[in-house]
Protein backbone atom coordinates (compact mmCIF):
# COMPACT_ATOMS: atom_id res chain seq x y z
CA UNK A 1 0.00 0.00 0.00
CA UNK A 2 2.65 2.14 -0.31
CA UNK A 3 1.62 3.85 -3.45
CA UNK A 4 -1.27 6.21 -3.37
CA UNK A 5 -4.33 4.32 -5.73
CA UNK A 6 -8.14 5.55 -6.16
CA UNK A 7 -9.70 2.17 -6.39
CA UNK A 8 -12.07 2.03 -9.28
CA UNK A 9 -15.26 0.21 -9.77
CA UNK A 10 -13.86 -2.43 -12.01
CA UNK A 11 -11.15 -3.11 -9.73
CA UNK A 12 -13.20 -3.43 -7.08
CA UNK A 13 -15.12 -5.94 -8.76
CA UNK A 14 -12.38 -7.38 -10.74
CA UNK A 15 -13.09 -11.02 -8.23
CA UNK A 16 -16.10 -11.43 -9.74
CA UNK A 17 -14.43 -11.81 -13.54
CA UNK A 18 -17.49 -9.40 -14.49
CA UNK A 19 -18.66 -5.83 -13.97
CA UNK A 20 -21.69 -5.58 -12.18
CA UNK A 21 -22.07 -8.22 -9.86
CA UNK A 22 -21.59 -8.45 -6.20
CA UNK A 23 -19.50 -11.03 -4.46
CA UNK A 24 -21.19 -12.74 -1.70
CA UNK A 25 -18.68 -15.18 0.14
CA UNK A 26 -19.22 -17.78 2.83
CA UNK A 27 -19.39 -17.80 6.70
CA UNK A 28 -16.19 -16.12 8.30
CA UNK A 29 -14.49 -18.21 10.80
CA UNK A 30 -10.86 -18.48 12.02
CA UNK A 31 -8.14 -19.95 9.77
CA UNK A 32 -4.95 -21.43 10.21
CA UNK A 33 -2.94 -18.54 8.62
CA UNK A 34 -4.78 -16.07 11.08
CA UNK A 35 -6.64 -14.58 8.23
CA UNK A 36 -10.24 -14.82 8.12
CA UNK A 37 -12.55 -17.52 6.04
CA UNK A 38 -14.33 -16.14 3.34
CA UNK A 39 -17.17 -13.55 4.31
CA UNK A 40 -16.98 -9.78 3.17
CA UNK A 41 -18.58 -8.29 0.38
CA UNK A 42 -16.66 -6.73 -2.86
CA UNK A 43 -19.13 -3.59 -3.63
CA UNK A 44 -18.14 -1.14 -6.14
CA UNK A 45 -16.94 2.75 -5.47
CA UNK A 46 -19.48 4.94 -5.46
CA UNK A 47 -19.59 8.61 -5.49
CA UNK A 48 -18.35 10.90 -2.20
CA UNK A 49 -21.10 12.69 -2.55
CA UNK A 50 -20.63 16.62 -1.73
CA UNK A 51 -20.96 16.40 2.22
CA UNK A 52 -17.80 15.10 3.39
CA UNK A 53 -15.90 17.18 5.50
CA UNK A 54 -12.80 15.51 6.73
CA UNK A 55 -13.01 16.38 10.51
CA UNK A 56 -10.06 14.60 12.14
CA UNK A 57 -12.73 13.63 14.27
CA UNK A 58 -11.24 9.90 15.73
CA UNK A 59 -14.56 8.76 18.05
CA UNK A 60 -16.99 5.63 18.19
CA UNK A 61 -19.73 8.21 19.86
CA UNK A 62 -21.65 10.44 16.79
CA UNK A 63 -24.48 11.41 19.03
CA UNK A 64 -22.32 12.53 21.58
CA UNK A 65 -21.73 17.04 22.10
CA UNK A 66 -24.81 18.56 19.93
CA UNK A 67 -28.39 19.60 21.48
CA UNK A 68 -29.99 19.03 17.55
CA UNK A 69 -33.27 17.37 18.30
CA UNK A 70 -33.16 15.52 14.82
CA UNK A 71 -30.05 13.91 16.28
CA UNK A 72 -30.61 13.96 20.06
CA UNK A 73 -33.81 12.01 19.37
CA UNK A 74 -33.15 9.88 16.28
CA UNK A 75 -33.48 6.11 16.44
CA UNK A 76 -29.89 4.86 17.69
CA UNK A 77 -28.16 2.59 15.59
CA UNK A 78 -25.17 0.57 16.33
CA UNK A 79 -22.87 0.32 13.43
CA UNK A 80 -20.22 -2.31 13.04
CA UNK A 81 -17.73 -2.57 9.69
CA UNK A 82 -15.45 -5.05 8.97
CA UNK A 83 -12.61 -3.98 6.65
CA UNK A 84 -10.88 -6.73 4.80
CA UNK A 85 -8.55 -7.69 1.74
CA UNK A 86 -10.00 -10.50 -0.37
CA UNK A 87 -7.71 -12.94 -2.23
CA UNK A 88 -8.60 -16.26 -3.39
CA UNK A 89 -8.79 -18.29 -0.26
CA UNK A 90 -9.81 -15.74 2.22
CA UNK A 91 -10.46 -12.27 3.85
CA UNK A 92 -7.28 -10.82 5.62
CA UNK A 93 -8.19 -8.01 8.44
CA UNK A 94 -6.57 -4.46 7.22
CA UNK A 95 -5.54 -3.48 10.38
CA UNK A 96 -5.19 0.17 11.39
CA UNK A 97 -7.47 1.34 8.59
CA UNK A 98 -9.14 4.52 8.81
CA UNK A 99 -12.51 4.00 8.42
CA UNK A 100 -14.67 7.33 8.38
CA UNK A 101 -18.59 7.38 8.09
CA UNK A 102 -21.31 10.69 7.54
CA UNK A 103 -24.83 10.70 7.24
CA UNK A 104 -27.55 12.84 7.05
CA UNK A 105 -30.38 12.99 10.82
CA UNK A 106 -33.03 12.42 11.26
CA UNK A 107 -34.37 15.56 9.17
CA UNK A 108 -32.66 14.72 6.26
CA UNK A 109 -29.60 17.45 7.18
CA UNK A 110 -25.57 17.27 7.09
CA UNK A 111 -23.55 18.90 9.72
CA UNK A 112 -21.14 21.54 9.11
CA UNK A 113 -22.21 22.78 5.83
CA UNK A 114 -23.67 25.88 4.98
CA UNK A 115 -27.38 25.92 3.21
CA UNK A 116 -27.36 25.41 -0.19
CA UNK A 117 -29.55 23.17 -3.40
CA UNK A 118 -29.78 20.38 -1.77
CA UNK A 119 -29.71 21.36 1.46
CA UNK A 120 -31.08 24.03 3.31
CA UNK A 121 -30.38 24.66 6.71
CA UNK A 122 -27.08 26.06 7.48
CA UNK A 123 -25.32 23.66 10.34
CA UNK A 124 -21.82 25.09 9.68
CA UNK A 125 -19.80 24.48 12.96
CA UNK A 126 -21.80 21.37 13.60
CA UNK A 127 -20.03 17.89 14.10
CA UNK A 128 -22.73 15.42 14.55
CA UNK A 129 -22.97 12.29 12.78
CA UNK A 130 -19.74 12.19 11.84
CA UNK A 131 -16.39 10.28 12.52
CA UNK A 132 -13.73 8.00 11.38
CA UNK A 133 -12.25 5.08 13.84
CA UNK A 134 -8.82 2.36 13.43
CA UNK A 135 -9.61 -1.02 12.63
CA UNK A 136 -8.32 -3.21 15.38
CA UNK A 137 -6.55 -6.24 15.08
CA UNK A 138 -9.82 -8.06 13.75
CA UNK A 139 -10.29 -5.55 10.72
CA UNK A 140 -13.34 -4.12 12.95
CA UNK A 141 -14.55 -0.77 13.21
CA UNK A 142 -17.64 0.14 15.06
CA UNK A 143 -20.02 3.75 15.48
CA UNK A 144 -22.55 4.33 17.87
CA UNK A 145 -25.07 6.90 15.83
CA UNK A 146 -28.83 6.77 14.83
CA UNK A 147 -30.39 5.85 11.61
CA UNK A 148 -30.26 8.43 9.30
CA UNK A 149 -32.84 10.28 7.32
CA UNK A 150 -33.69 11.37 3.83
CA UNK A 151 -33.61 13.73 1.53
CA UNK A 152 -35.12 14.74 -1.60
CA UNK A 153 -33.09 13.49 -3.73
CA UNK A 154 -31.54 10.56 -1.93
CA UNK A 155 -32.81 7.18 -0.74
CA UNK A 156 -31.71 6.19 2.95
CA UNK A 157 -27.66 5.82 3.47
CA UNK A 158 -24.44 5.96 5.23
CA UNK A 159 -21.20 7.20 3.32
CA UNK A 160 -18.35 5.35 4.02
CA UNK A 161 -14.10 6.31 3.26
CA UNK A 162 -11.61 3.58 3.56
CA UNK A 163 -8.28 5.05 3.66
CA UNK A 164 -4.78 4.11 4.65
CA UNK A 165 -1.73 6.48 5.15
CA UNK A 166 2.42 6.63 4.57
CA UNK A 167 4.20 7.43 6.74
CA UNK A 168 4.27 10.93 5.72
CA UNK A 169 0.68 11.40 6.80
CA UNK A 170 -0.58 11.26 3.07
CA UNK A 171 -3.36 8.92 2.26
CA UNK A 172 -1.84 6.10 0.71
CA UNK A 173 -4.78 3.93 -0.48
CA UNK A 174 -8.35 4.92 -0.71
CA UNK A 175 -12.03 3.57 -1.16
CA UNK A 176 -15.13 4.94 -1.21
CA UNK A 177 -18.63 4.21 -1.34
CA UNK A 178 -22.06 3.86 0.48
CA UNK A 179 -24.25 1.23 2.09
CA UNK A 180 -27.86 0.80 2.46
CA UNK A 181 -30.85 -0.41 4.26
CA UNK A 182 -33.56 -3.12 3.42
CA UNK A 183 -36.74 -1.02 2.58
CA UNK A 184 -39.08 -3.02 5.09
CA UNK A 185 -37.04 -1.85 8.06
CA UNK A 186 -36.72 1.97 6.40
CA UNK A 187 -40.82 1.70 6.17
CA UNK A 188 -40.97 1.52 10.33
CA UNK A 189 -38.19 3.51 11.07
CA UNK A 190 -39.74 6.36 8.75
CA UNK A 191 -43.06 6.32 10.82
CA UNK A 192 -41.79 7.09 13.48
CA UNK A 193 -40.85 10.14 15.31
CA UNK A 194 -39.01 12.37 14.71
CA UNK A 195 -38.32 11.08 11.76
CA UNK A 196 -42.37 11.21 10.55
CA UNK A 197 -42.77 14.89 10.41
CA UNK A 198 -41.44 15.70 6.96
CA UNK A 199 -44.13 13.99 4.82
CA UNK A 200 -43.27 11.12 2.39
CA UNK A 201 -40.44 10.64 0.68
CA UNK A 202 -40.19 9.94 -3.48
CA UNK A 203 -37.06 7.94 -3.59
CA UNK A 204 -35.74 4.67 -2.86
CA UNK A 205 -34.01 2.11 -3.31
CA UNK A 206 -35.58 0.93 -6.11
CA UNK A 207 -35.44 4.58 -8.05
CA UNK A 208 -32.91 5.53 -6.67
CA UNK A 209 -30.08 6.08 -9.15
CA UNK A 210 -26.48 6.22 -7.30
CA UNK A 211 -28.22 3.10 -5.87
CA UNK A 212 -28.84 1.50 -9.45
CA UNK A 213 -26.11 2.33 -11.27
CA UNK A 214 -23.65 0.68 -7.86
CA UNK A 215 -25.45 -2.31 -7.69
CA UNK A 216 -26.40 -1.05 -4.04
CA UNK A 217 -28.18 -4.66 -3.26
CA UNK A 218 -24.63 -5.52 -3.01
CA UNK A 219 -24.10 -3.10 -0.06
CA UNK A 220 -27.42 -3.75 2.45
CA UNK A 221 -26.52 -3.70 5.63
CA UNK A 222 -27.51 -6.69 7.74
CA UNK A 223 -29.55 -4.92 10.54
CA UNK A 224 -31.42 -6.13 13.25
CA UNK A 225 -33.02 -4.82 16.09
CA UNK A 226 -30.76 -4.08 19.38
CA UNK A 227 -30.89 -6.77 22.28
CA UNK A 228 -31.92 -4.02 24.65
CA UNK A 229 -35.26 -3.18 22.39
CA UNK A 230 -33.40 0.32 21.56
CA UNK A 231 -32.52 0.54 18.05
CA UNK A 232 -31.45 -1.34 15.77
CA UNK A 233 -27.22 -3.21 15.38
CA UNK A 234 -26.20 -3.17 11.30
CA UNK A 235 -23.18 -4.66 10.10
CA UNK A 236 -21.49 -4.92 6.85
CA UNK A 237 -18.03 -6.60 5.72
CA UNK A 238 -16.30 -4.49 3.64
CA UNK A 239 -14.09 -6.77 1.00
CA UNK A 240 -11.31 -4.66 -0.52
CA UNK A 241 -9.14 -5.85 -3.74
CA UNK A 242 -5.55 -3.99 -2.82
Amino acid sequence: MAARRQMGRREALGALGAVGAALVLPSRGATSGGSAALDCVVVPEMTEGPFFVDEGLERSDLVAGTSEPFVTKGLPLRLEIGVFQVDARACAPIVDSQVDIWHASAEGVYSDERSGRIQGKDTAGEKYLRGYQRADRNGAVTFATIYPGWYASRTVHIHFKIRSFAKSGRPSYEFTSQLFFDEAINDVVLARPPYDTRGSRRVRNSNDGIYRRGHGSSALLDAKPAANGKGYVATFNVGLRI
